[in-house]
């Protein structure tokens, strides 16, 4: 420091300006020397507080955003230091709340825009300032971050709406009558609480009905017009730039249709474009898609409706394949265009991260709603409770995440700009050096290789396409059999040359397949999996004994599961999978045709350990359980888990039969079980679902006091003497407790308690009779 500044006690501490690179302290000391003469009070009041002094040494080396805002704004500093933003931890509501009293003020749009930008330059200090000197961590400042443009679209869509509404009407629906509000969704990382510090915001808006605004001062017109003309205004008031700068950088291209598509929409019309045109990219997109502005209870009510198109029922594996081609134009462009120093997009970055949880998400979150969260962190911890990815792969890959964002974020606040690339000069090396607490710049470089690469060799093992090399391994072929390519007689020679016996019988059965109608009403994508996958089956089958037997059991799956492309993305995607297939079809017919007749079930093959290992009592009741969880009160998905549950935990004791594992005695004990299990959770939801029309039975007892009958199921023949097969039927009696005929239900629909235990019979028929699409109970 200068003798100036010295003689006249304004320092800055040297302890903290010694650990500085030379070129960044003069430069720190420059702008200190300014800050000192523009604000002697505010700079005062930084060396009255060491711990404050040293943060700002720290913070302005690393910000050339933050050190330029403070000296022009040195007022807004001592608002910040006087208040102790700088030092606490905001409330949740801090930034909503903040601004709602600020834009209280504001007349017109160009009010608006001048409070929304000082508001916004105020809190982008604050959020840098604690996250550089190290006062909060990453979940925080990604919150704040993620938070602040939520408010930010939220309170200026609220002033908005309601200045347009007082001059064009009120937007009433067509159908309700009732008014209208847009709907904002935020995408990406807004959407999942997961903010950049300088990104753009993706947003899509909707609104609930088509109608015409009511009593305006001016003509009426559609809510069409008067949401795309509200749209328009938000996104100016918040994207455009003036000499206040700008709010946050607003990208509409997520919309349906992208740029050639309206600006907003009403909610059946984009239901519609998702289920007619919604590609996979738009399914990965909407993962973290969430409402943050506007009406959130409509809103609530359209991601229920999009939910079906980004969760599939089925396993979906083939969102291995559509992430796998989205990060192979990705690598594309960023070896293209030099990125490869990319933290986001440039191998093991941020990007591949997000990939990696993400996939399981579309493949398995239809099935386990609990997976249907949007923070990537939450995701991976997830993933290891449910024992997808090992605990170690995941810890792994939180730290590389962690290091990766904060990289992140250090690189835009430098000087506010949207860049995820390292920097090329000496100067701005230095400063993310010293945002990052690292030693030197080759330090810093070699934990950044040492976390991508980690990320990396993680991405490499979840997308890797095992099949695909097997199949290069076997050679053409098998490919040359399948898609003609070869003679016949050149085709009989290969299979009877890899072991098929009866070859020309295997030929026939495949040229019915590929000539049949199954294959010719497949969709390109579908094709394009089936001829990934018969020539692996053809190789797996070919050792076996009695291999044309197999073969055409195979086949038949095939062709049961081919309209179902998905399905056949999960055998080409798992060599576990279609080892176990063929594995099982050789030992059983009854198993062949129960996977053909129940595809969903395929996904019991992923796992050997437990495919022959079928669950003890305690253990079925709590899968039970736990899958009833998912179906919630909805009756008709009730039954569909309990079918998928006796149908999966059959084929674990069928297969673990075939393999030897235990004796027939111990089978029949196993199937007994299952059918007790279900029995006993059919009569609870058959009870439930009356109990909430009727209420509860009640009788009189000999005590003269009031009970409650009870119910109970007895078991007959193979059941009730522990024998049951795989294609019993149950023999049951139901006995009802309801000794006192005069016995009546305590609902509001009351109702006699001979008539109550009569239905709840034939509920528990129903439910376990009913022909679903997975078949009965």
């Amino acid at each position: 420091m200068d003798n100036e500044a010295k003689n006249s006690g304004m320092a800055l501490p040297e302890t903290c300006l010694a650990e500085l690179p030379v070129a960044l302290r003069l430069l720190l000391e420059g702008q200190w020397r300014d800050f000192c003469r523009s604000s002697d009070a505010t700079a005062r009041l930084v060396l009255a507080d060491k711990r404050l002094a040293l943060s700002l040494c720290r913070v302005w080396a690393s910000s050339d955003f933050v050190a330029k805002v403070c000296l022009r704004y040195p007022d807004m500093l001592q608002g910040l230091i006087n208040e102790g933003s700088l030092q606490d931890e905001c409330s949740p509501d801090y930034y909503k709340q903040s601004l709602s009293q600020l834009l209280a003020t504001a007349n017109d749009d160009n009010d608006l825009g001048i409070l929304l930008r000082q508001f916004r330059r105020r809190q982008m200090v604050r959020i840098a300032w604690r996250d550089i000197a190290g006062g909060s961590d990453l979940n925080e400042t990604l919150r704040d971050l993620s938070a602040l443009a939520c408010a930010c679209v939220d309170i200026s869509l609220a002033r908005l709406h309601q200045w347009q509404s007082d001059e064009l009407g009120v937007p009433m629906g067509e159908l309700s009558g009732k008014p209208q509000s847009l709907v904002v969704l935020g995408m990406g990382k807004l959407g999942a609480g997961e903010l950049n510090y300088s990104s753009d915001i993706d947003l899509i808006f909707a609104y609930p009905e088509e109608g015409q605004t009511q009593g305006g001062r001016r003509y009426e017109q559609s809510n069409s017009e008067y949401f795309i003309r509200l749209g328009r205004r938000l996104i100016n008031a918040i994207n455009q730039q003036t000499a206040e700068g700008y709010v946050f950088r607003v990208d509409m291209r997520l919309r349906p249709f992208g740029d050639v598509g309206p600006l907003a929409i009403s909610f059946d019309a984009m239901e519609n474009y998702y289920q007619a045109h919604g590609r996979e990219w738009e399914r990965y997109a909407m993962v973290k898609a969430a409402v943050i502005a506007g009406d959130h209870e409509a809103g609530a009510e359209l991601m229920e409706v999009l939910r079906p198109f980004v969760y599939r029922r089925y396993l979906d594996y083939g969102a291995f394949e559509s992430l796998r081609e989205m990060k192979g134009m990705i690598a594309a462009e960023v070896k293209r265009k030099g990125m490869e120093n990319n933290v986001k997009l440039g191998p093991g970055g941020i990007r591949e991260v997000e990939f990696i949880g993400q996939v399981y998400q579309l493949i398995r979150g239809g099935r386990d709603k609990s997976l249907q969260i949007r923070p990537i962190q939450q995701v991976l911890a997830l993933l290891v409770e449910k024992g997808l990815l090992p605990a170690f792969v995941v810890d792994s890959l939180q730290s590389a995440y962690v290091f990766l964002r904060q990289a992140e974020n250090r690189l835009q606040a430098m000087a506010d700009q949207q860049t995820h690339t390292l920097p090329s000069t000496e100067l701005e090396r230095q400063r993310l050096v010293v945002a990052m607490g690292s030693e030197s710049w080759q330090d810093f470089e070699t934990q950044l290789h040492k976390y991508m690469s980690t990320v990396h060799d993680a991405f490499e093992q979840v997308f890797a396409a095992p099949q695909c090399e097997q199949a290069a391994e076997q050679g053409s072929d098998y490919d040359a059999v399948w898609n003609g390519s070869a003679s016949d007689e050149q085709a009989i020679a290969v299979l009877k040359n890899k072991g098929y016996q009866q070859a020309d019988e295997a030929l026939r059965r495949l040229q019915r397949l590929r000539e049949g109608s199954t294959f010719r009403r497949l969709s390109s994508r579908g094709r394009e999996r089936l001829d990934r996958l018969m020539p692996l089956l053809l190789g797996a089958v070919a050792s076996l004994d009695k291999s044309e037997e197999v073969l055409a059991r195979v086949i038949d799956l095939t062709e049961a599961i081919a309209r179902r492309t998905a399905y056949l993305a999960l055998l080409v995607e798992n060599p576990m999978a279609l080892s176990q297939v063929v594995k099982l079809f050789a030992a059983s017919p009854w198993i062949a045709k129960h996977l053909a007749r129940y595809p969903v079930l395929l996904d019991e093959l992923l796992d050997a350990r437990s495919l022959y290992a079928p669950s003890d009592r305690a253990g079925l009741e709590t899968e039970l359980r736990l899958m009833l969880e998912q179906a919630g009160d909805d009756l008709e998905q009730q039954m569909e888990a309990l079918r998928h549950f006796k149908q999966a935990n059959v084929l674990r004791v069928a297969a673990a039969d075939v393999m030897g594992v235990f004796p027939l005695m111990v089978v029949s004990d196993h199937l007994t079980e299952i059918a007790e299990v279900v029995m006993q959770r059919v009569v609870s939801i058959a009870y439930q679902h009356l109990q909430a029309k009727h209420g509860r039975p009640q009788c009189l007892g000999d005590d003269n006091h009031l009970h409650e009958p009870g119910f109970l199921v007895i078991a007959y023949g193979k059941m009730g003497g522990i024998e049951l097969g795989y294609s019993s039927d149950l023999d049951v009696v139901f006995l009802q407790g309801n000794y006192n005929c005069g016995g009546h239900t305590d609902g509001e629909s009351v109702t006699d308690n001979m008539v109550f235990f009569a239905r709840m019979g034939q509920r528990i028929i129903h439910i376990m009779t009913a022909l679903t699409p997975s078949g009965i109970l």
